[in-house]
């Protein structure tokens, strides 16, 4: 694995969020949601995530999760994404979200 240093983490801006809707996204090529978030001070903000396998639209509006909001747009299947939902993949599960254990405020910091 390569190492980066502590300067080029610091770079890397990760902040919870909540999400405020989430729709299947049918201009994807494979299955997606189109989600707006909630980032307190830094704003509401798009993306579109290959998460329909564990989650329902339903079960997405009021989670929170923590997101990178300083990656550039990307344009995803008609889609301004702005932010990059984490989520830890695995073999068996797929994708599962990083979520906080306890409520924080949106635009909080993950460090």
């Amino acid at each position: 694995m390569e190492e980066i240093n502590f300067e080029d983490f610091q770079q890397v801006k990760i902040l919870t969020g909540t999400i405020l809707e989430a729709s299947l996204n049918p201009k994807a090529r494979k299955p997606a949601y189109l989600l707006r978030i909630d980032f307190g001070q830094h704003g509401i903000k798009t993306s579109s995530a290959q998460i329909t396998e564990n989650y329902q639209p339903e079960n997405l509006t009021g989670l929170q999760i923590s997101a990178v909001v300083n990656f550039p747009v990307k344009r995803i299947a008609g889609v301004k994404s702005e932010v990059l939902i984490l989520g830890a993949y695995s073999e068996d599960k797929g994708v599962v979200l990083l979520t906080p254990t306890e409520s924080v405020e949106d635009g909080s910091l993950v460090g």
